[in-house]
């Protein structure tokens, strides 16, 4: 299974949040400026966060973005499964129209693949992805990196 570049920002985004030690929120453009990120984009991932409730914005001097909750709160395959579209087929989805659907065995193995992606992040938190702290913190804030 292949994940969204939404999803991948949500979570890059949530991985900088947690490994910041800075009194003062974050800004989208200085996250998107040290992955080498678009803004644009960037900032829909955002907006996205904190209508999921992981993150809290707040708006002008002194604003910015701050993780919601505690890392070890932030279940990954909720996350996964609030920020993608599970329909990994047609026939996944309600309005199927394969012919072969009542009978057709791919479906329940792609299914079960699906789940047992699922199963394997929920048992992560974000707490277990950032446990490196201090060598994601040299490798992110080294130095910005130009957006694409």
């Amino acid at each position: 299974m292949k994940l969204t570049t939404h999803t991948d920002y949500a979570l890059r985004l949530l991985i900088y949040l947690s490994i910041r030690n800075d009194e003062m929120p974050a800004t989208v453009q200085a996250a998107a400026s040290h992955y080498g990120i678009s803004n644009h984009h960037l900032a829909k991932v955002a907006q996205t966060l904190v209508q999921l409730g992981y993150v809290a914005s707040h708006r002008g001097r002194g604003g910015g973005l701050r993780l919601q909750c505690h890392a070890e709160k932030i279940n990954i395959g909720a996350l996964v499964r609030q920020t993608e579209n599970l329909e990994l087929l047609e026939c996944f989805g309600p309005n199927s129209s394969c012919p072969i659907e009542p009978g057709c065995r791919l479906k329940n193995a792609l299914w079960k693949a699906q789940q047992a992606f699922l199963e394997t992040l929920d048992g992560y938190v974000l707490a277990d992805l950032t446990g490196n702290e201090q060598e994601l913190r040299i490798l992110l804030f080294a130095s910005p990196v130009q957006s694409t």
